[in-house]
């Protein structure tokens, strides 16, 4: 962040990977057990539930939310963002910086609290501590701002877990004007869950002079309040929220792993409160990025089950496509028919393995009856194979 961007100092590598191999998977722990167990909790807070996330919808004005759509699916807040991605991100964050947010964001109470950064962009002179930890999307990102205090400050949080603990980079600041905070850092320390004391983070930062110096711009503010467009020193383009759209909930709990299928439930209990009609299968490329079922030994069950890769869906047709080795694909093609209200009828029959111009034909069949709870232009939630829970992404629209 901006903060974190002028800081050129190595972070410990080891422990960012210490910390990644104690996370739980990403993909495939859903567990049955303890849906059922939740399911009379959340049906008793619904109502309320439902609530308030439709108000937190309607905070979000059209020209913020096609910045949330954009967003949507960007894994790394922006490391491994596609060209089109980027583009698509740029164009949303120009059309409000050109619109009249908040003026002089820096003296309105708004701008106090907690941000979660969702995306960033990556300019060459990004510090190696924004490398490490910002595109991990395991981790959660946050930006904390006090401008009203005797103290003012600004600090970036990243939140390794719930159980593991955090490392805060704080930094004095002071308003320069309507837009510009400048800051200097002067402390930063990890607070682990595991030990009583804070851990000092090694930067000598009154020996780093003007490196420990910088400036942000917040170029837009929501008159809500909950979205903001900020740009830094160096360059960096940084979009933060207060809350978040459900996808991006849900999203958050496929990348960290945890309480998955409490988000699935609230996510589908809410579209069903406020769709008004029910939901189509789109055509495109979507890629699966999270199954209730645990994948078997064998790659080909799982690719011929669609437990793994992507599904192009294109003219009444269904693909499962899966790149098992570079250069050599698995594909299956089958034909779907609606057979009933967010039913399909899918039958899969044309297996190969494709390696350049050569196909080897397999003999393999699969029927599945899939049911779609949600389906939207950027995310979709199924039952298929064996009622197998899936959240695919949409890649493309399947137009090319």
């Amino acid at each position: 962040m901006a903060l974190i961007e002028n800081l050129n100092l190595w972070p410990p590598s080891k422990l960012q990977r210490n910390l990644a191999l104690n996370s739980p998977p990403k993909l495939f722990n859903f567990k049955p057990s303890a849906t059922h167990s939740i399911r009379k909790t959340l049906h008793t807070c619904r109502c309320s539930l439902v609530n308030e996330q439709q108000q937190q919808q309607a905070s979000f004005t059209d020209q913020e939310k096609q910045l949330i759509d954009a967003l949507i699916g960007i894994q790394g807040r922006g490391k491994s963002a596609s060209p089109q991605q980027l583009n698509d991100v740029e164009r949303a964050v120009q059309v409000l910086e050109g619109q009249e947010g908040k003026g002089d964001p820096t003296s309105s109470d708004l701008i106090e609290g907690r941000w979660q950064l969702m995306f960033t962009t990556r300019p060459g002179t990004a510090s190696p501590i924004q490398r490490t930890f910002v595109g991990v999307d395991f981790f959660s990102v946050f930006q904390e701002v006090y401008l009203r205090t005797n103290d003012p400050r600004v600090s970036n949080i990243v939140k390794f877990s719930d159980w593991i603990g955090e490392l805060k980079v704080e930094a004095a600041a002071s308003i320069k004007d309507g837009k510009r905070i400048l800051f200097q850092f002067d402390r930063a320390a990890f607070s682990f869950k595991f030990l009583p004391f804070k851990v000092p983070y090694p930067v000598p930062f009154r020996l780093l002079g003007d490196e420990a110096k910088g400036w942000l711009d917040t170029t837009y503010l929501s008159h809500s309040g909950n979205l903001r467009i900020s740009r830094g020193n160096k360059g960096t383009t940084f979009v933060l929220q207060k809350k978040t759209d459900p996808r991006q909930k849900l999203l958050a709990a496929i990348s960290t792993g945890t309480g998955v299928e409490e988000a699935i439930d609230e996510f589908i209990s809410l579209s069903k409160s406020v769709a008004k009609d029910e939901p189509v299968l789109l055509e495109g490329e979507w890629q699966m990025i999270w199954s209730s079922q645990v994948e078997t030994d064998s790659w080909l069950e799982n690719a011929g089950n669609g437990l793994m890769g992507s599904q192009i869906v294109k003219n009444e047709q269904m693909k499962f496509l899966v790149n098992i080795l570079p250069g050599i694909r698995f594909s299956m093609i089958g034909k779907f028919v609606k057979s009933g209200t967010k039913t399909y009828d899918v039958t899969m029959d044309d297996a190969a393995l494709i390696g350049g111009p050569f196909g080897y034909p397999l003999e393999m069949e699969t029927k599945i009856n899939m049911e779609l709870l949600y389906n939207d232009d950027k995310i979709r939630i199924s039952k298929g194979y064996n009622n197998i829970l899936f959240v695919h992404l949409r890649a493309s629209d399947g137009s090319k």
